[in-house]
């Protein structure tokens, strides 16, 4: 069941830094560079179009979170076994929350999809200013009679 949890080091090594300046480029530069990993990786497609769905919320997220000092967003992708795990962090203060956006609303639904889709999901401190929120994704094997 998908829940907010905090896991691993707050402070990875070598992220992949986004400038908020240019937030809607940067979206969907890190949605491309996701899809050319995860086809190294052979990612089942469905799998792909998910964790990309999911990379966009929380990259839009971040986009809205990433005000004051430290406002650059970092976005890093990684595969461990059979874990798939994004993470984008941003200069925010606050945490996203799950919301019950009524049919009309405009916004609300990132958070949804993400509680909905995602295996896991949660927030934890960013080294400096703000916070890293993470999703983890089950990685299945591709079947070589359906998929190529």
């Amino acid at each position: 069941m998908p829940h907010p949890s905090h896991r691993g080091s707050p402070c990875p090594k070598k992220p992949n830094s986004l400038p908020s300046r240019t937030a809607s480029l940067a979206i969907g530069a890190a949605r491309q560079a996701f899809r050319e990993q995860a086809v190294r990786w052979g990612l089942d497609p469905g799998l792909t179009d998910t964790a990309e769905l999911l990379l966009g919320e929380l990259a839009a997220n971040a986009v809205l979170a990433a005000t004051g000092p430290g406002r650059q967003i970092e976005v890093r992708f990684g595969l461990a076994e059979d874990v798939l795990t994004l993470e984008v962090a941003d200069a925010g203060d606050g945490e996203p929350v799950v919301r019950d956006p009524a049919v009309w609303d405009e916004h609300g639904r990132g958070m949804v999809l993400v509680a909905a889709l995602a295996e896991e999901w949660g927030v934890r401190p960013r080294c400096g200013v703000g916070k890293s929120v993470w999703v983890a994704l089950k990685v299945t094997p591709l079947n070589p009679l359906t998929e190529r």
